[in-house]
C-alpha cells in the first residue's frame, strides 16, 4: 500500500513539473530566506505588510507563528523559513508578512525581505531537479536564472494546502 502511495505522490509531482516547465511563464514576486531567493505567482499576492508579533495559538506547529487581526480579517501567519528548514534569523525592519489570497482564504507568510516583481518567460523556468524522496520538492515549480542570481519557483498554493500546514482544504 505505502509503494502504490509513494507511486501515485512521485507520478503527481512529476506532471506537475513537466507542466510547470511548458508553463507560459509570468510575473513572479521575488523575496528571500537567508541566502536564497524565491518567486511565487504575483497574482496570488494580496499585499505586503511590515511584520507585526502575531498572537499565537496554543499547540500550533512552530512554523505557524500565530495569527493577526487584518482590517478585521483573522490572518494565520506562517514563517516560511521556519517551514522551510532555513536558518532562523531575528525579525528586523526589512521582514515582511505576504499576504496571500490561496483557494479563498487569506493567509500570510514571513520572509526576510521582498526584492522585486519579474515577468520571466516560459523559456527561462527550468524544470526543478527531482531529488526522489529525500527532499521534498512538490512545490517547486522550476528555477529561473536572472541576472546571476538563482530563482527557486514556488506553487504557494501546494505549499499552503500542505495537511501539515491543516490551512487550507486541499479539496478544492
Amino acid at each position: 500500500m505505502d509503494m502504490i502511495h509513494e507511486a501515485s505522490h512521485v507520478a503527481r509531482h512529476e506532471a506537475a513539473r513537466a507542466s510547470a516547465a511548458t508553463q507560459s511563464g509570468g510575473e513572479f514576486l521575488t523575496f528571500r530566506l537567508g541566502a536564497e531567493e524565491y518567486g511565487i505567482d504575483i497574482l496570488k499576492v494580496q499585499e505586503i505588510r511590515s511584520y507585526e508579533a502575531p498572537t499565537r495559538i496554543a499547540n500550533a506547529p512552530a512554523f505557524i507563528k500565530g495569527v493577526v487581526n487584518l482590517r478585521g480579517v483573522i490572518v494565520p501567519i506562517v514563517d516560511l523559513r521556519l517551514k522551510l528548514g532555513c536558518d532562523s534569523n531575528d525579525y528586523n525592519s526589512f521582514t515582511v508578512v505576504i499576504v496571500l489570497n490561496v483557494r479563498g482564504r487569506v493567509v500570510g507568510a514571513v520572509v526576510d525581505s521582498v526584492s522585486d516583481v519579474l515577468e520571466l518567460s516560459r523559456d527561462s523556468i527550468k524544470p526543478a531537479p527531482e531529488m526522489a524522496s529525500a527532499v521534498d520538492t512538490s512545490f517547486i515549480t522550476g528555477i529561473s536564472s536572472v541576472n546571476d542570481r538563482m530563482l527557486i519557483l514556488m506553487d504557494i498554493e501546494e505549499l499552503m494546502a500542505s495537511a501539515e500546514m491543516g490551512l487550507i482544504d486541499s479539496t478544492h
